[in-house]
């Protein structure tokens, strides 16, 4: 019998003891059992604060932020590996696919907010805040990443999806996980763990797997660690009374089962889209993952004149519902996790039913399709129904997890509102109406008991996420019984496990603390213009100032021409009496154009274009014949991500200053522009290639690849005459579909990947050579690269094609031929 392995510190161990023992919840066959008796976890703890968490600091939020991307890609060429370890935990494909790619969804979203965050370890929140008025006393705040791990304790329903939405946030924050999943279906979380850290993706100490009950998890956790609980209600209250979490001021962030709600408005009667989306959506949050959802909807809430409806039309829905075997496609539900969850389940039925009439399903009879249903944990879907939902609270009060949901009614939407709020906080709940107001005044009273609300009705069927689906840019928690915690929820996700600090002094000391420009700091005289520098050797503080310009009427009339902007103010100073103006006066944004021809840098640079402008303020009038000058600072860099054909750039924020012939701050703005990055490939070309090429000799060994030094030197002849055009008797390997973005590989700054088969060479094999030695290669190599220049000298828009690339002009062939002299004169040493 298989026993689950925990991943700690640095390595896979298995605990002493037989723990616990899991069953395939669809056949009930044991597939093996989980313990961490003998593990020391007070290590385990420290191992990842240490090992973990000093490397994971010390990223930027875009490193972890693409650790994060390449994680999910890499997962996701795995998954169905996983769906068939999921199938053995009762859940449907749909099911698993809630889990699986769910999950590792949720890490492609998270990775995405590293765009939100500056190119640093930690960020800066909010706007500065002057607290003294000549500005020289000021403060802002910061948030850095706790210094301790996030421990997670997971609910059994969704072993990845339940990993994985945390440690997302923890990892964009800068924080180790150590995961704790639910013993019932630890082997799925243990398999996912497995790839995880045979990929290599996080530095070590990042991730640590317990597969295994601890009930000492929680005994020495320190202030510096953050703890999360997803389960049952009763557990995450027993859990957050721990006297370790009082004694360190521990942050504990619960998200706990629901008795979530939706409520079908008065004006859904049958025969409405909104009635039909609202049967649909009960059934499907009924019988979706076997009603195993924390987000699952147990109290149908509608108009009392339609509950007959509701029960007939919800009662034809569940009988197209198909139980079984999860693999087969025609089941619809599988089984719950476990016999154990089976025998709750009833149970907790049982209790709600004492006032509740049974309408649908039974208890004790089962139909399976292709799967046993004595060995399984298979139920029956269970609709109940409540007359009198204000005088019998049960319905309110006890979850049974799994395929249940109690149907009762309502007169007012006042009514509807104080039940939805007897549940004592939900995750979610929702409404279903084609009337705003209904909706409007629903979300207004019911919203202080609900973490979320969704609205359903025509428009966004084909479009909504539906009830029970949380999603990582939004907040996923839920006040009182619900656990009173958030998860996920964008980047509030993330600070969750960070330290908020306020930070005061001088503006200079802040900006350089923050890597954001401060008004009234001191400036970094730049000793060229800022323009005419690459991303990477701008900072913060850079600053010029701008010859003088003065404003004529002659200026002030043709810019009105020419924008047909006719305000009074500019066109007719018979009308200024009772305005602020006391002359004619330039338009605003004449000011601001005007000031970008101050400070813009003619010549072609590393500026790549103006990428829009983030705020502006006209502080004083500018007249005619006033004199105006800049001051250009560069306020903060963005970093972006590469895309499509273009060379990899960041975003400068600059901040504008606009003074008058007093010296009096007339207008300020933030322009942002989008500069170049330093290409990290030596330049080589016509003018010293021949120095490196002096370097390698007939013995000189690659340091990868079977190359020889001059099948090295042929094969780029060989490449630059296909640039040429002198070659081109070759089809483009690339399928067309995918051409466009391999060709985007050309302007990226990634080298090229070591071993790559090439389409036009031999898989393993070298080429016949084409000269008697290296010094005739060579000389052939500098006589292919003269001709390509004139080539392309004489066809400047000329195109030739590239078996891998596709067609391409001169441009792209430099930009390629240098990346490629980089990638041989690297595996042959000669830039040592």
């Amino acid at each position: 019998m298989k026993k689950l392995e925990s991943y700690i510190n640095g390595k896979w161990v298995a605990g002493s003891g037989d723990g616990m023992v899991m069953h395939d919840a669809v056949t009930g066959e044991v597939i093996g059992h989980s313990t961490t008796d003998g593990l020391d976890i007070p290590e385990v703890l420290q191992y990842g604060r240490t090992k973990g968490g000093e490397i994971l600091r010390k990223m930027t939020f875009q490193e972890r932020g693409n650790m994060l991307k390449t994680l999910a890609l890499f997962l996701t060429k795995r998954k169905e590996e996983f769906y068939e370890l999921s199938y053995r935990s009762g859940a449907t494909r749909i099911d698993s696919w809630i889990d699986i790619e769910g999950g590792f969804g949720n890490l492609f979203a998270n990775a995405s907010l590293r765009k939100l965050f500056p190119n640093q370890s930690y960020h800066v929140e909010g706007d500065p805040i002057d607290l003294s008025r000549g500005g020289r006393f000021m403060a802002h705040h910061i948030l850095v990443p706790k210094r301790g791990v996030a421990v997670h304790i997971n609910a059994f329903n969704f072993p990845i999806w339940g990993m994985l939405e945390k440690c997302a946030t923890n990892w964009m924050a800068g924080v180790p996980a150590v995961v704790l999943p639910a013993p019932q279906t630890a082997y799925l979380t243990e398999a996912v763990v497995r790839v995880i850290i045979d990929s290599g993706i996080l530095p070590e100490g990042a991730l640590q797997l317990l597969s295994g009950m601890t009930k000492s998890i929680l005994d020495t956790v320190s202030s510096q660690d953050v703890v999360t609980f997803t389960g049952s209600a009763h557990t995450g209250r027993i859990l957050k009374a721990h006297p370790r979490l009082i004694e360190e001021s521990v942050p504990f962030t619960m998200e706990a089962d629901s008795l979530n709600a939706s409520v079908l408005g008065k004006d859904a009667v049958p025969g409405t889209p909104e009635f039909d989306l609202f049967i649909k959506e009960v059934r499907k949050e009924m019988t979706v993952k076997s009603g195993q959802k924390c987000t699952a909807i147990r109290r149908i809430i509608v108009p009392a004149t339609l509950v007959e409806d509701v029960q007939i039309a919800l009662g034809q829905q569940l009988d197209k519902v198909t139980i079984g075997d999860p693999r087969l496609k025609e089941v619809r539900m599988g089984a719950l996790a476990s016999k154990k969850q089976v025998e709750s389940f009833r149970n907790n039925v049982t209790e709600i039913a004492k006032t509740a009439q049974l309408v649908y399903g039974d208890l004790d009879k089962i139909e399976t399709i292709g799967a046993d249903a004595q060995k399984g944990a298979f139920v029956s879907p269970i609709l109940l129904r409540e007359d009198e939902p204000f005088k019998n609270t049960n319905v309110h009060e006890i979850e049974a997890f799994g395929p249940v949901s109690t149907i009762m009614p309502y007169d007012t939407l006042e009514d509807a509102i104080t039940l939805s709020q007897m549940g004592k906080g939900s995750l979610v709940s929702s409404i279903f109406t084609y009337d705003d107001k209904i909706a409007r005044d629903y979300i207004v009273g019911a919203a202080s008991h609900h973490g979320r609300i969704l609205v359903g009705n025509r428009e966004n069927a084909k479009q909504s996420t539906g009830h029970g689906s949380p999603l990582p840019l939004l907040t996923h928690g839920g006040p009182g019984r619900a656990g009173g915690g958030e998860e996920m929820g964008g980047m509030r996700g993330i600070k969750h496990f960070m330290q908020r600090c306020a930070i005061q002094g001088t503006p200079t000391t802040l900006t350089e603390v923050t890597g954001i420009y401060q008004a009234n700091s001191k400036y970094k005289v730049s000793e060229k213009h800022p323009f005419s520098y690459h991303w990477e050797d701008i900072e913060p503080g850079m600053s010029i100032k701008t010859h003088k310009r003065t404003v004529t009427d002659t200026d002030i009339i043709n810019f009105g021409n020419l924008t047909w902007d006719h305000f009074y103010a500019h066109t007719d100073i018979t009308s200024l009496e009772g305005s602020i103006f006391e002359k004619r006066t330039a338009h605003g944004y004449f000011i601001l154009a005007a000031a970008a021809g101050l400070f813009v840098y003619p010549n072609k640079g590393p500026v790549a274009a103006n990428y829009g402008l983030e705020e502006c303020r006209f502080l004083r009038p500018i007249y005619h014949n006033d004199t105006v000058y800049v001051r250009l600072t560069c306020k903060q860099k963005v970093d972006r991500d590469h895309r499509g054909k273009e060379l990899p750039s960041g975003i400068v924020k600059w901040f504008v200053e606009v003074f008058d012939q007093e010296d009096e701050l007339a207008a300020i703005a933030t322009i942002l522009t989008m500069v170049q990055k330093k290409s990290p490939f030596i330049q080589v070309d016509r003018s010293n290639i021949e120095g490196y090429l002096a370097k390698l000799a007939e013995d000189t060994k690659p340091k990868w690849g079977i190359l020889s030094p001059q099948h090295m030197v042929e094969h780029i002849e060989k490449t630059i005459r296909i640039g040429s055009g002198e070659i081109q008797d070759f089809e483009i390997a690339t399928p067309e579909k995918y051409l466009e973005k391999v060709q985007e590989m050309v302007y990226n700054h990634k080298p090229m990947p070591k071993g790559h088969q090439h389409p036009l060479m031999k898989e393993g094999e070298l080429e016949e050579l084409m000269h008697p030695d290296l010094t005739a290669a060579k000389l052939k190599l500098i006589e292919a690269l003269n001709e390509f220049e004139v080539y392309f000298k004489e066809n400047p828009n000329a195109i030739t094609k590239n078996a891998v690339f596709g067609e391409m002009n001169k441009f792209e062939w430099d930009l390629l031929n240098v990346k490629h002299l980089n990638h041989h004169f690297e595996q042959f040493g000669l830039f040592d």
